[in-house]
């Protein structure tokens, strides 16, 4: 029995495992023996609090199965850290990758969780020699993590903030080697990337514009979906959870947005299948 605590009232993920994972990925499971996109990404691309997220109405529209691989809170060491789930999205013929945040990774300053990226684990000899001042014990979640560290001091945090953005390059161009089909980015968020990304309330976290050019080589395509007007109101009410969850579930698309992003994806997979 798989079990898989998402706290969305009575909406049924369908849980899943393929071949050997270690990874809980939303159901049903897709038959991999024929061509198959692979869609990969954090919370919004695993459809949290969402009946048909968008890989579902992805492969309604282009008629060939696309496996759900979006994990919660997940960024690329997800998939680095885990071969069965890296096999499965290599052996896709096209691969989705959602743009994640640049704190949901290991580093050289801490390390994270292998299954729930977000969930700071250590911080590292080298951000303790940076910030001797910082007690690091009751410390649980990255974002939690850098909002103290930048609060601590700004100009050490802009250490910070660098390391994490060239580790993320490093760790997204690896995952991106490891995918053997032709893979697209994709950009969701409440606004198109930045020149500048520097605020810690920003999401995808520390990703620009400068970051995304430097993976157009490796990529044969970036879409970018910002949810219009419309979708973002809707989001207030076309998603199901607990209300206990209503402001987790506030800050993620709903299903307005969701086809939103799969009508952005569903033109350049068909142009590429």
């Amino acid at each position: 029995m798989i079990s898989l605590t998402a706290g969305a009232g009575a909406l049924d993920y369908l849980p899943c495992r393929y071949g050997r994972s270690r990874l809980v990925f939303r159901g049903p499971e897709r038959d991999l023996s024929r061509p198959y996109v692979a869609m990969l990404g954090g919370t919004p691309t695993f459809g949290k609090y969402v009946a048909r997220p968008y890989p579902d109405l992805v492969e309604q529209a282009i008629g060939h199965p696309v496996v759900n691989l979006g994990g919660l809170n997940a960024g690329p060491d997800f998939y680095l850290s885990d071969h069965a789930a890296l096999d499965i999205a290599a052996g896709a013929k096209i691969a989705v990758v959602q743009i994640t945040g640049a704190e949901v990774l290991s580093n050289p300053f801490y390390s994270v969780h292998g299954r729930r990226n977000d969930r700071f684990l250590a911080a590292t000899p080298a951000l303790r020699d940076l910030y001797p001042d910082v007690d690091f014990a009751d410390i649980h979640y990255t974002r939690h993590l850098l909002q103290v560290l930048s609060r601590a001091d700004s100009g050490r945090f802009q250490t910070v903030r660098q390391t994490l953005r060239e580790s993320w390059l490093a760790k997204m161009r690896l995952l991106l080697s490891r995918l053997s089909g032709r893979s697209l980015l994709l950009w969701l968020a409440s606004s198109a990337p930045p020149a500048r990304a520097e605020d810690l309330q920003d999401d995808p976290l520390f990703i620009d514009r400068a970051l995304l050019d430097a993976l157009r080589p490796d990529v044969a395509a970036l879409v970018e979906v910002v949810p219009s007007p419309r979708a973002r109101v809707m989001g207030l009410l076309d998603k199901t959870f607990d209300e206990t969850e209503a402001a987790q579930a506030a800050c993620l698309p709903g299903s307005a947005a969701h086809a939103e992003v799969a009508a952005g994806l569903r033109p350049v997979i068909q142009q590429l299948w």
